[in-house]
């Protein structure tokens, strides 16, 4: 038997869905960190939700996080403009017309649009813009102060539940509007059976409707819950029923790609249990081998296909360039356990801590750069 490591290259991963808080909050993460991190996760782009501060609802305001961006990251951040002022869900539309050209896409993640009518004119400016919606699907009016999805744990375990009827609800009506704007759509985050099901009758159509889930959807459900704020998210883990279904969407291809929603929050933010923590965990330093090792080596999609998954298919959704000089190489046989205080993010919380894995990232290139060397990096 060989001792030769199986090392590996892959073109970088890009992630159409991650939270760098900068401007605004640099004590949970900033581009430089964030970056980082991403780096170290052999990503070489990233696209940045809008939920900052100055939220990128005008050019001068997208400029400030743009100049942060040119100063501070070490991979390509495409930062995403807000649908609404303020990123608040409703209430007046951001100047596509203005943004479009500066922006890969609009999005109010963290918020979906309630209105109807407001989606339907936000699609149609859109789309007149040559621009896409990615969106945050959710009913608040469903959410009756849930934290963790309303199945079995949350019956048992006294907690207030987040129906699935909150997301596919809303993921029904965008696919309509779809079909009656044509402006592209790009649902985020997907974790139920029923939008899952919801996308795939889409595509049959041909709409111009792709979609994402995140590893943490396709690896746990709602019953491998702990009284912790490392298993809170938005939206939250599903049933076993739920994560079936995405399996079988990444399966098909109904499912475009995996996106991380990387979100990182202080510790202080995320010790406060299941009802009281912040929504969101990390996930850029661990989406590659956690999905290796408990989905390729157990043979449920080849590796071909999650390469597709983590970088061919996003980097077509957003028309990025096919550029061999991002890159990243990997050691498929390395095995270890997942170890938060040594993330180059400032974010710590996840669900996977102490998680035993395989695929070491050992160097990531971007634009014929190098930005990560496991070799070299301060372990």
């Amino acid at each position: 038997m060989s001792n030769q490591p199986n090392i590996v290259r892959f073109p970088a991963f890009v992630d159409l869905h991650v939270h760098l808080r900068e401007p605004g909050y640099g004590y949970k993460e900033t581009i430089l960190t964030g970056t980082q991190a991403a780096a170290a996760g052999g990503y070489s782009d990233v696209f940045a939700m809008p939920n900052v501060n100055p939220v990128p609802d005008t050019v001068e305001h997208l400029q400030i996080q743009k100049d942060i961006i040119s100063s501070s990251a070490v991979i390509n951040v495409h930062p995403y403009c807000s649908i609404t002022m303020g990123q608040k869900g409703r209430g007046e539309l951001v100047a596509f017309d203005k943004l479009a050209p500066l922006t890969s896409g609009f999005s109010d993640d963290g918020k979906g649009i309630q209105s109807e009518s407001l989606m339907r004119e936000a699609m149609t400016r859109c789309h007149a813009a040559g621009s896409m919606i990615v969106a945050h699907c959710e009913v608040e009016s469903l959410l009756d102060g849930g934290y963790i999805h309303a199945g079995k744990y949350a019956a048992e375990h006294n907690h207030k539940g987040i129906c699935s009827a909150s997301e596919y609800k809303e993921v029904e009506r965008d696919i309509q509007l779809t079909e009656q704007t044509g402006c592209p759509l790009h649902i985020c985050h997907v974790s139920t059976k029923e939008s899952v099901a919801l996308i795939r009758a889409a595509k049959t159509k041909g709409l111009p409707v792709t979609c994402e889930t995140a590893p943490h959807y396709l690896l746990l459900n709602d019953l491998m819950l702990e009284e912790s704020g490392d298993w809170k998210m938005n939206p939250p883990l599903r049933s076993e029923e739920d994560q079936q279904a995405l399996i079988e969407g990444i399966i098909d291809g109904t499912i475009d790609c995996v996106a991380t929603d990387h979100a990182p929050h202080s510790s202080e933010e995320k010790s406060r249990g299941l009802r009281d923590s912040a929504f969101g965990i990390v996930g850029l330093e661990t989406a590659f081998p956690l999905l290796y090792t408990y989905l390729v080596c157990r043979g449920v999609i080849t590796l071909d296909r999650l390469v597709e998954l983590m970088s061919r298919r996003p980097s077509q959704i957003m028309n990025l360039a096919d550029d061999d000089s991002s890159y990243t190489l990997f050691d498929l046989d390395e095995e270890y356990e997942i170890d938060p205080s040594k993330f180059k993010s400032k974010g710590h919380s996840t669900p996977f801590k102490g998680w035993k894995v395989k695929g070491r990232c050992l160097k990531t290139v971007c634009n014929g750069k190098e930005v990560y060397n496991y070799a070299t990096t301060d372990l």
